[in-house]
């Protein structure tokens, strides 16, 4: 037992946040992505934390891992679709903009939004995609490393 690591955060997920690179991308997926297919389509690395919200997978990981800083936007939420706008609410966006804020100096300046094919197109070049058990709708990041 080691102290101070949060439960959600597997040996397998510290290994992988250890490994990843200044400008590595990590995709945070909810339960309703096709993370085994995304993952083994592009060559990324998949990690299972089922039954665990991404709020909370977010908040250890930003517990360890900077943010980068040579890029504008390197926390990334899927946005909602033109036929879901007014549709489905997306609450769990403000829990991670306020996780990210409490980890990182720029505050909601380094969050961005990121239309659902394109965030698709971006999940291609992850190190990993982490499937969790989150059930929010539109509740999938993308997060890219940081150097110190």
């Amino acid at each position: 037992m080691l102290r101070g690591i949060p439960n959600c955060l597997s040996p397998e997920l510290i290994k992988v946040i250890w490994e990843m690179g200044h400008g590595d991308k990590i995709v945070l997926a909810d339960a309703f992505y096709p993370s085994a297919a995304s993952a083994k389509r592009n060559g990324s690395i998949l990690i299972r934390c089922d039954g665990v919200r991404n709020t909370e997978v977010l908040d250890a990981i930003l517990q360890f891992m900077p943010l980068d800083e040579s890029i504008e936007k390197p926390a990334l939420i899927m946005d909602l679709q033109d036929c879901d706008r007014g549709k489905v609410a997306t609450p769990v966006w403000d829990e991670y903009k306020a996780i990210v804020k409490k980890h990182d100096r720029r505050g909601l300046d380094c969050v961005g939004m990121i239309e659902r094919f394109s965030f698709y197109e971006a999940a291609k070049d992850a190190y990993a995609v982490i499937a969790t058990g989150e059930e929010s709708l539109y509740g999938c990041m993308i997060l890219q490393k940081g150097c110190k």
